[in-house]
Parts: structure tokens; sequence; C-alpha cells
């Protein structure tokens, strides 16, 4: 009789063992994933033109700004201005404009050619909703250099002569009518700063270079380690590491969007603190990545990936 108990007590145990193995970490040997091996994002290549005052942010001598190039918005973000609120911004961080003289219903810009040098129509080709934002607000007009433009809610988008660097808004209020654009199309405003986040814990966004990948809720990007373990479930990222590469803190699994709950579960670090994993991989952000859509620890080290939803690193070479 006792043979046949401790006999039961040993399947029952070896059962749980296999399911919670193959929740987790199956994959724990396959490096593979989708997209490509790409590094730090793109940064603003030069200026966008000289000084001005006037509407068109022209200079002084009457004379419009060098324009610049139609480049495409690539995968758009917002970023934090405690002046202005929540920013619309390009791949490359430039601030996004509109156009007080224009309309969204129906979507016109009234941005002219002369205009458009100093305000150069951003393309509607190319452009990817920022992190939350309901990419049916995307569609575009045609401006009057024949640029297929974007617009946001309807609005035209343009980008400002005189930003030269990422995170520049020298266009905010230039001759009362062009104002930062928020990224549901209305004009920044510090009260959108206060608003809440974006609830969701971890969800995810399509990068132009990189496909699907995990965002917090702060929208940046995360990331795995291949140096980690899924099985056991082990962070090897301590010390000046763990400073670098912050382990991402416990999820709900109800505060998730676009997330597999396969192995989503949370364990406790060396120094004590709970870790959320991805398919029983530990994740983490990166502290050099300064805004939403940054991707500048992709393949750092060459053991530094942007996480799938699955919990893959994507981009890891085979």
């Amino acid at each position: 009789m006792k043979t046949s108990w401790r006999s039961a007590s040993l399947v029952a145990t070896g059962a749980a063992l296999l399911a919670l193995t193959t929740a987790c970490g199956q994959d724990k040997g396959d490096q593979s994933a989708t997209g490509q091996n790409v590094g730090n994002a793109s940064q603003a290549q030069g200026g966008y033109g000289s000084s001005g005052s006037d509407a068109y942010g022209s200079s002084g001598d009457g004379s419009a700004s060098p324009a610049a190039k139609a480049e495409s918005a690539g995968q758009l973000a917002a970023w934090d201005s405690k002046k202005l609120g929540k920013v619309l911004t390009d791949s490359a961080g430039m601030t996004l404009y509109r156009f007080d003289k224009d309309t969204a219903k129906p979507p016109k810009s009234n941005c002219d050619e002369a205009c458009l040098k100093t305000w150069p129509a951003v393309p509607a080709s190319g452009a990817k909703a920022a992190t939350g934002v309901d990419s049916s607000l995307l569609g575009s007009v045609t401006a009057a250099d024949g640029t297929k433009q974007l617009t946001v809610a309807g609005w035209p988008v343009y980008r400002y002569a005189m930003d030269t660097s990422p995170g520049d808004a020298k266009g905010q209020g230039v001759g009362g009518v062009w104002y930062a654009a928020a990224p549901d199309g209305k004009k920044a405003s510090p009260a959108a700063a206060a608003a809440p986040a974006d609830p969701k814990g971890l969800s995810t966004r399509n990068d132009p270079k990189l496909g699907e990948i995990v965002v917090d809720k702060n929208g940046m990007t995360v990331y795995r380690f291949l140096k980690d373990s899924a099985w056991p479930i082990k962070s090897n990222c301590v010390g000046a590491c763990a400073t670098k590469w912050p382990a991402v803190e416990p999820v709900a699994k109800n505060d998730t969007k676009n997330i597999p709950l396969k192995g989503f579960m949370t364990f406790t670090r060396p120094d004590g603190s709970k870790q959320q994993t991805l398919n029983c991989w530990p994740v983490y952000t990166f502290s050099g990545d300064k805004k939403p859509g940054d991707t500048n620890g992709q393949g750092v080290g060459g053991t530094w990936y942007a996480a799938s939803p699955e919990g893959k690193p994507v981009g890891a070479p085979k």
C-alpha cells in the first residue's frame, strides 16, 4: 500500500514539473526571431534652416529659409514636454506641427509653396501611428507642392526649418498660427501631459525596422538578454548591468495587450526584487532609450535584442 502511494506521488510530481517546463522557455535554445539586426535609432542629420519670425518662419529679409528634405516620418512617437505637453515627433525625434489656417474637416493644407520652404510637408508614405494612437487617425492630403502630406485626425502636419535637433520646438507659436501637434492631432498642451498614461503595463508596437516588439506602459522598448535562461528562470544582468538595463517590474495579466500569457510570470532576482518574464524569459528596458520609439539597445554587445510578444529576441543571430 505504501509503495503504491509513493509511486502515485512521484508520477504526480513528475507531471507537474513537465507542465511547468512546457510553459516556460520551451524555446530556450532557440535564438531565432523575425526582423533585422539593426543598430541605434536614426538621428536627425543636419539642420532644417535659419532663423525667422513671421507666420511662415521666414528670415528677416523676407526670404524663406532653406527647406528641410521631405523625408518619411517613419514610426511616429510622442515625448513629454514640461511646457507643451505630449508632442508628436517623427522617428528621428523632430517635432511635427499643425497650421491654424488649415482645416481638418475636410482635410486641407493652406500652406502655399513659399510657405512649404520653411514648413515642409511631412510625407504620408511610410508613416506609422505613435504607440497608443489609433492608426485610423492617419491619412493624407495633397500639399501645394504635390506632396502626399500626412494628416493626423485630418490635420496636415509639417516640420519646421529652424528645428535642428531632436526635441527642438522653435516653431511653437510662430505667427500665432503654428503649434506643435499632439499625437491625436490636436494642439499640444500641458493639460494633455497631465493625462494618465496608457494603462497597459505591457503592449506592442510595430517598429518600421524590427516589426512587432514589446513596449512598457510608457511606450519604451522592452529587451531580452541572451545570457539569461528561461528554465530555470535566471537573470544574469546584475550590478552595473542592472543599472544600465532596468528589470521590468511585475505586470498584472489583465494589464497587457497583445501579449501571450503562456509563461507570463514573475521571478525573484538575486537582490530579492521581482522581475517580469515573457515566456519565462526575463525582460528589461534600456537606460539609453530616451523617448518612446527608441531602440538604442538593439544589438548592443551582440547580446541585447528587442523582445517579441512571444519573448523571442528580435533580430538575434540564429
